[in-house]
């Protein structure tokens, strides 16, 4: 056995060193944090017969576990996953109920809200209450939005659109203030 300038040999050296702590917050959030994707982009699609979507296929993988379809104030639909949904109803259940727009914004988000899942096509079907309260018919849109999905019709999406692309030089200006 080799024995060093310490008078240890190396594996007495081994056996001594401890490897230094690092403080419990570094890190922290890389951690938790998952390689998160981005619901993003403009697709059409249609309805079937029976009110069936095709979720696009690079969307599919993240709804696999069932996802969450409620009614948005803007006359569309959006779709969570089931992680984005329970943060999102916990802020809403957390609303004032001595509030009335707080009872009012509840009772619009999670009362129309739906659990959801996919066929094997990587369809949803969308409840025919939904369907008639945002006016989908056949034709609609997807728009991904980050970390939901909206369902527009595609007349009223258009609509919309256009009408906020008319409006983007103010729209940018306002938001300037809030730092985006």
């Amino acid at each position: 056995m080799k024995v060093g300038i310490t008078g240890k040999s190396s594996a007495q050296l081994k056996n001594t060193y401890k490897k230094p702590k690092s403080p419990k917050n570094t890190n922290l959030k890389q951690k938790k944090l998952k390689a998160k994707r981005m619901f993003i982009g403009e697709y059409q699609h249609n309805l079937d017969e029976k009110g069936r979507l095709a979720v696009p296929a690079k969307f599919r993988a993240d709804l696999k576990k069932g996802a969450v379809l409620t009614k948005e104030v803007d006359d569309c639909l959006s779709v969570y996953t089931k992680d984005e949904w329970a943060k999102y109803a916990d802020k809403i259940a957390g609303l004032p109920t001595a509030k009335g727009d707080a009872r009012a914004f509840a009772r619009l988000k999670l009362g129309s809200a739906m659990d959801v899942e996919m066929d094997g096509q990587g369809r949803m079907l969308i409840p025919e209450y939904l369907r008639q309260d945002t006016g989908l018919k056949k034709m609609v849109v997807i728009i991904g939005l980050y970390n939901r999905l909206e369902i527009w019709d595609e007349a009223k999406w258009n609509k919309y659109k256009n009408q906020t692309a008319a409006r983007s030089g103010r729209i940018a200006e306002s938001l300037g203030e809030w730092g985006v």
